[in-house]
């Protein structure tokens, strides 16, 4: 053998599955909830096109990240499903979930920021709710912890 390898060629699942450690019931998973997609082979085998590979590898960082996979669907919908993405379909896709990723940092932030004091959620179970929610006033603003999820101001 040269050690050529044919990067238009499908992937069959085992080779998804040995390249991605994605388990074959997970690739299902991720085929019903449009996150992936297959074709079938002349033996009626489920075929990957190599891109998919990409698409695998977003998930399992997402998931590490936390991102549920509806979001990770939307950003997918951003990309072609019937051909390889371009690299301006990826950079699309990119800014998109960076701002994502900007905001589960503030977010995070926020939540590092006031961890050991009122979060904001009207249960007046910590001392410092009394001073910086007093009377309970934030449940105005509506339901959870409003402090952390209110943006910051200019």
């Amino acid at each position: 053998m040269d050690g050529h390898v044919d990067t238009t060629a499908p992937l069959t699942i085992g080779e998804v599955i040995r390249r991605t450690g994605v388990p074959a019931s997970a690739l299902h998973f991720y085929e019903r909830k449009g996150l992936v997609f297959s074709g079938r082979d002349g033996y009626n085998q489920r075929i990957y096109a190599r891109h998919m590979l990409r698409r695998i590898s977003l998930i399992i960082i997402g998931k590490r990240l936390g991102i549920p996979l509806s979001d990770l669907g939307a950003l997918f919908a951003e990309l072609p499903a019937n051909r390889e993405p371009t690299h301006e379909d990826w950079q699309r896709m990119s800014r998109s979930w960076h701002r994502q990723l900007q905001e589960r940092r503030r977010i995070l932030e926020n939540l590092e920021r006031e961890l050991t004091g009122c979060i904001g959620c009207g249960c007046l179970s910590m001392k410092a709710c009394a001073l910086l929610n007093p009377d309970d006033e934030l449940q105005q603003e509506g339901p959870g912890p409003v402090r952390l999820q209110r943006r910051p101001t200019a």
